[in-house]
C-alpha cells in the first residue's frame, strides 16, 4: 500500500499533471462564470483534449475543471443575480441581497471558502467510505427515488414558507414545463401543439438563464433610474470574516457537506439538487428563518458546502460500480474506460496507485481553489465598475450566445426570452421563481419513478411502503408535510397568557 501511495504522489505532482490542472482550473473558472456554460459542458468540452493525455492528467483536468466551475458559478450570481451554473441557483437571491447591502465580499468569500471545505469533506468520505456508501446507494430502486424526489419538491415550500401558496403555484408551473415533449415514460408528445421543436422539451439551462438573467435585464429596462443603493461600487477583502463564520456555523457546514455527499452518491442526483435541498434544510432548522431571502449568510454557508461536496460524492458509485452519480461522472466514466481505468471493485485491487492518485487529485483541486478563486473574484469584481447601461446589453448578448450554443437552436433562445418575460411578471406580483426551477429539475424524475414503480408493483400502491428505506423516506416526507400543521394546531390550543 505504501508503494502505491508513493506512486500516486509521483503521478499527481509531476509537471505534466500540475500544468494540466492549472489550465483546466482557469478553463473551469471561466466556463462556470459565464451563464449558460455549465460544469457538465466544461467536462464535455475537455473530452477531446484527454485523447492525447496520460490517464492521471486526463482525470486531473476533469476533476479540477468541474470543481472550479461549480464555485465560479457563484460569482455572477452574487454580483449580477445571474447564476453561472444550476448548482448556484439555490442561493443566488440570497447572495445578491447581500451584494445590495454592501456585503458582496462576505458572500463571495463564503462561497469560495466553504465550497473548498465541502469539497474536502466529500473527498474524505470518498476515501474512507466509498464502498459502503456505494453499496447503500445500490439499494435504491424506483420506490426510494420517488419518495426522495417528492421530499426534494417539498423543499420548494420551505424555500418560500413566507408565501407557501404562491410557492406551490410556481412549483406546479415548473412541473407543467417538465411535462412538455416526448421525454415521458409513454413517449407521447405532450403540450407540443404540433411544434417539432417542442418535442425535445423545454431546456433547463435556457429556462434558468431566462428566469434569472433576462428577467433582470427587463427589470433594468423598465426601471430606468434604479436606486443608488442597489449599485455596489467596490468589493472588499473576501477572506475577512470567514473564520468567524466557520466558528459561528460549524453545524451548518457539517450538515451541508454531509447532505451534499449523500445526495451526490445517489445516482442521478447531483450538485444542483444537493444545493437546493441543503438551502431548504438550512432555512428549516435555522434559529433565524425570517432572515432568509433578505441577505442572510447562513444559507450560503450550508448550501455552498453541499454543492461541492456532492461532486466528490458522485464519484463514489462511479468508481466502485460504474454507475454515474450525475451527468459529469457519466462523461468521466467514458474517459476512465478509454484510459483502461475500468471502474469497478477491481480498480481498487489491480492498480491501487491509480485510485489513490484520483483521491489526491480531489484534495489538490480543492486546495488550489482558494488562491485561484481569489484571482477569479478579483477579475470578476471589476464588472461592478462598468455602467449598468453598458453591462446589461453585454449580459443579454452573452445570454443569447450561451443559450444558442447549447443546441445551436434559435428555439432555445426564444424559450429563454419568453421565460424571462414570464419570470419578470411573476416576480412583479411577488411570486417566487425558485420553486419553478426545482419543479423542472425534479418533475421528470418524479413521473418516471412513479410509473416504473406502478409497473413493477402491478398497480399496488402499498408497494411504495413495503421496502424499509422507502418506508423511512415516506415517513420523513409525511413528517415534513404535516409537522407545520400540527405545530400550528398546538400553538392555537395554547391558553393565552394572563
Amino acid at each position: 500500500m505504501v508503494n502505491a501511495v508513493l506512486q500516486a504522489f509521483a503521478m499527481v505532482f509531476e509537471p505534466t499533471t500540475l500544468v494540466a490542472m492549472l489550465l483546466a482550473s482557469l478553463f473551469g473558472l471561466f466556463v462556470g462564470a459565464v451563464p449558460g456554460l455549465t460544469a457538465t459542458m466544461a467536462t464535455a468540452l475537455l473530452v477531446p483534449v484527454t485523447f492525447f493525455m496520460a490517464p492521471i492528467p486526463a482525470i486531473a483536468t476533469m476533476v479540477t475543471a468541474t470543481a472550479m466551475a461549480i464555485f465560479s458559478g457563484d460569482v455572477p450570481g452574487c454580483l449580477l443575480r445571474i447564476p453561472g451554473t444550476p448548482a448556484s441557483a439555490a442561493y443566488t437571491d440570497e447572495a445578491y441581497a447581500l451584494t445590495r447591502k454592501g456585503q458582496a465580499e462576505l458572500a463571495l468569500g463564503a462561497g469560495l471558502v466553504f465550497s473548498a471545505i465541502g469539497g474536502l469533506f466529500g473527498t474524505a468520505v470518498l476515501i474512507l467510505a466509498a464502498p459502503a456508501l456505494a453499496e447503500f446507494a445500490l439499494h435504491f430502486s424506483s420506490f426510494e427515488y420517488f419518495w426522495l424526489v417528492l421530499l426534494g419538491l417539498t423543499c420548494a415550500v420551505f424555500i418560500t414558507s413566507d408565501q407557501p401558496l404562491k410557492g406551490v403555484i410556481t412549483l406546479f408551473l415548473g412541473l407543467l414545463v417538465a411535462c412538455v415533449g416526448l421525454g415521458n415514460p409513454a413517449g407521447f408528445p405532450r403540450f407540443t401543439f404540433g411544434n417539432a421543436e417542442m418535442t425535445g422539451g423545454i431546456g433547463m439551462i435556457a429556462m434558468m438563464i431566462g428566469m434569472f438573467a433576462i428577467s433582470e435585464v427587463i427589470r433594468f429596462v423598465v426601471d430606468t433610474s434604479p436606486p443608488a443603493e442597489l449599485v455596489v461600487d467596490k468589493v472588499g477583502n473576501v477572506m475577512r470574516g470567514q473564520w468567524e463564520l466557520a466558528k459561528k456555523y460549524p453545524l451548518q457546514i457539517l450538515r451541508g457537506s454531509a447532505l451534499g455527499t449523500a445526495v451526490g452518491a445517489l445516482p442521478g442526483a447531483g450538485a444542483d439538487i444537493a444545493a437546493w435541498m441543503s438551502y431548504a434544510m438550512s432555512k428549516k432548522f435555522s434559529k433565524e428563518p425570517q432572515k432568509f431571502g433578505t441577505g442572510h449568510i447562513e444559507g450560503i454557508v450550508e448550501s455552498g458546502s453541499a454543492n461541492n461536496s456532492a461532486l466528490a460524492g458522485a464519484w463514489i458509485p462511479a468508481l466502485v460500480f460504474g454507475i454515474p452519480g450525475d451527468s459529469i461522472t457519466a462523461i468521466v466514466i467514458g474517459v476512465l474506460y478509454m484510459k483502461n481505468m475500468n471502474p469497478g471493485p477491481t480498480l481498487f485491487t489491480t492498480n491501487p496507485q491509480n485510485i489513490y492518485a484520483v483521491f489526491l487529485l480531489f484534495i489538490v483541486a480543492n486546495v488550489i481553489m482558494i488562491p485561484l478563486g481569489l484571482l477569479c473574484i478579483k477579475v470578476s469584481k471589476q464588472i461592478l465598475h462598468v455602467p449598468r447601461n453598458v453591462l446589461m446589453p453585454l449580459i443579454l448578448l452573452f445570454c443569447i450566445v450561451g443559450t444558442f450554443a447549447i443546441n445551436n437552436s434559435l428555439f432555445e433562445v426564444t424559450v429563454m426570452l419568453v421565460v424571462g418575460l414570464v419570470a419578470y411578471l411573476l416576480e412583479a406580483n411577488r411570486f417566487p421563481i425558485a420553486p419553478a426551477i426545482l419543479g423542472v429539475v425534479l418533475g421528470g424524475m418524479l413521473e418516471e419513478n412513479f410509473i416504473t414503480s406502478m409497473i413493477k408493483s402491478n398497480g399496488d400502491l402499498g408497494a411504495f411502503f413495503s421496502r424499509p428505506i422507502a418506508a423511512g423516506l415516506a415517513v420523513l416526507t409525511a413528517v415534513v408535510w404535516f409537522a407545520p400543521v400540527v405545530t400550528r394546531l398546538l400553538r392555537g390550543r395554547r391558553p393565552l397568557p394572563a
